[in-house]
């Protein structure tokens, strides 16, 4: 089916070519007022303004009306823990009374907790409740996701979440990419024998994802009191043997190594970033790994927040994302993540936009179909109602300003 999509008040992030985006063009959001739009099976097929629109456009297409509405490509969220067995809101009133994240994880709680409740769930159960969340965050208006394992922490329950998300990856209508994440913490069994669950993750994890082709990265929380930056190096050449391209969980907590090591490694994107030294941020800089800044996870644990101005000085490529997991970040709204950006790390309205879209991508290697308004990518869009200008969208960051959203060229 083809359709053209008239009186768009304003079509946002307008792209012939797709680029990282770092330093000063980050802030550079091509922006059409007056526009159409034209979508063709799934795909879009051409745009410009309303004075551009042609009898040939028109040919053979439904028309609709924009009224109005402002027009984005849908959030790329690069970075998400959705396979979840049950909430943690215990922690979060524990949290609330003064325990730290550290001081929650050393009491079996944290990704401890999560691992218990996943080995009690199987994988059909597993598949409902993370398809349920994810269709909650399409209506949000995400139309690209990454999804983490990490709550098995052993060959068993690891490899169970991975077949549940590539079944999210077969049967999703929006893109999705899987990463393995056995390295998330070590279960208690080992908590005195590291080498022996990294061999565990070496020797039997990843030679039965690689056979089943169940993930396309390998992540490693690199942080004091989990992984050393020895340990992610030795993890992560390991899943790359195998295929994976390395991410990292990286700074978090600490000025851990682990961005300098995920940089030395050619690693996708190095997420977290909490803790910045100058090393740090001198590693990012100019670097193609992608600094992805998480701050809602800050923002639920009370922390400081990214160093995003100073990132963007170093001319490093930066993304956001929703971190969403039940501990700490248990909610996967882009909306509130763009305007907690600017809110917090300063970020450009502009700038927000693109590191939510086409570098969040880039953070997934899907910037050729997804992340922008470019002629071929996938008709994933936003449809704002009307709103007096972008920058209200992070500015009134509790109402919902979404009134559509359109996923391969059909709204849901």
């Amino acid at each position: 089916m083809k359709w053209v999509i008239q009186h768009i008040k304003q079509l946002v992030n307008t792209r012939t070519n797709s680029i990282v985006l770092r330093g000063a063009e980050l802030s550079k959001l091509p922006i059409i007022d007056n526009a159409f739009l034209v979508v063709e099976n799934g795909i879009i097929q051409a745009y410009g303004a309303m004075h551009e629109l042609s009898a040939e456009h028109l040919d053979g297409a439904g028309v609709i009306d924009a009224a109005g509405a402002s027009v984005l490509p849908c959030w790329c969220d690069s970075h998400t823990h959705l396979v979840f067995a049950a909430s943690r809101e215990d922690e979060f009133v524990h949290k609330i009374n003064g325990l730290t994240y550290a001081e929650i994880a050393a009491k079996g709680g944290g990704i401890l907790n999560s691992a218990r409740k996943i080995a009690l769930a199987n994988e059909e159960e597993l598949y409902v409740q993370a398809m349920t969340r994810l269709q909650e965050l399409m209506k949000l208006g995400t139309g690209a996701i990454e999804i983490k394992s990490g709550y098995g922490l052993n060959t068993a329950n690891e490899l169970k979440m991975l077949r549940v998300i590539k079944r999210i990856k077969e049967t999703a209508p929006i893109p999705v990419k899987a990463s393995f994440l056995g390295a998330h913490t070590f279960p208690l069994e080992f908590k005195e024998n590291h080498d022996g669950y990294i061999n565990q993750i070496i020797q039997e994890m990843l030679p039965a994802i690689s056979q089943e082709q169940l993930a396309d990265y390998i992540d490693v929380f690199c942080e004091e009191g989990f992984f050393s930056v020895a340990e992610t190096q030795r993890i992560c050449e390991a899943g790359i043997a195998h295929g994976l391209k390395p991410k990292i969980h990286a700074n978090q907590l600490h000025a851990s190594g682990g961005v300098e090591l995920g940089v030395q490694l050619g690693a996708i994107s190095v997420d977290h970033l909490e803790t910045m030294n100058a090393a740090a941020i001198q590693a990012l800089s100019n670097s193609t790994t992608i600094g992805t800044m998480l701050p809602t996870a800050a923002f639920f644990l009370r922390m400081p927040y990214q160093p995003a101005r100073e990132l963007i000085r170093a001319n490093a490529a930066l993304a956001i994302a929703s971190d969403y997991n039940p501990g700490s970040s248990p909610s996967g709204n882009m909306n509130f993540v763009v305007a907690l950006s600017c809110i917090q790390m300063k970020l450009l309205p502009e700038e927000a936009i693109n590191a939510a879209t086409i570098n969040g991508a880039f953070a997934m290697e899907l910037e050729k179909e997804v992340g922008s308004i470019t002629i071929g990518k996938r008709a994933n869009l936003i449809f704002t109602y009307p709103i007096p200008s972008l920058a209200y969208m992070p500015y009134s960051f509790g109402t919902n300003l979404i009134d559509k959203v359109m996923i391969n060229g059909r709204f849901i």
